[in-house]
């Protein structure tokens, strides 16, 4: 999917290589710290996450890494991982200043059609707190699953099942 967004120029997905770790990194800390505030934790996993840890991700070949760039800045990323019929959807991450331009709509789209065809059912989880993001998850098809406990909130666990489209 290609679409004009804020500045001149086509934006696409792209399958990211481990050259953007860095980069990545801080993406994921600016987006994460308004999840934080929102659940009153600042020790959410992808903000303890190290250069390391994402070096790590674009490593295992389980995962790929996908982000969208807009006048070469990177502005929204997300993970898959793949283990046999299930994708799971991780680290869904929009800079702060580019939320609500759909985003992370065309991404998680993008990266969902483009996912070994072996998967059958996606799945992702997010805080209960998490206005925005559950409702575009809910907008995509995901359905909950179920809730665990995590600090003073829940993770809500989401699903859907991968829809062909036969022509």
């Amino acid at each position: 999917m290609v679409g004009q967004l804020g500045n001149p120029g086509p934006v696409t997905p792209e399958q990211l290589t481990a050259a953007a770790a860095g980069e990545l990194l801080t993406l994921q800390q600016a987006a994460y710290i308004t999840e934080a505030r929102a659940h009153r934790n600042f020790d959410l996993p992808p903000l303890m996450d190290t250069l390391d840890h994402i070096r790590a991700a674009f490593a295992d070949p389980a995962i790929t890494i996908w982000g969208i760039r807009d006048g070469g800045r990177l502005v929204a990323s997300v993970r898959m991982w793949v283990d046999g019929s299930i994708g799971e959807v991780r680290r869904l991450v929009v800079a702060p200043d580019r939320q609500g331009e759909g985003l992370g709509t065309t991404l998680l789209l993008a990266v969902e059609e483009a996912t070994a065809p072996e998967v059958t059912t996606f799945r992702l989880c997010t805080g209960e707190r998490s206005a925005g993001p559950l409702y575009l998850y809910g907008k995509l098809g995901y359905r909950e699953t179920h809730r665990s406990p995590e600090a003073d909130y829940h993770l809500v666990h989401l699903e859907k099942p991968r829809v062909r489209i036969t022509g």
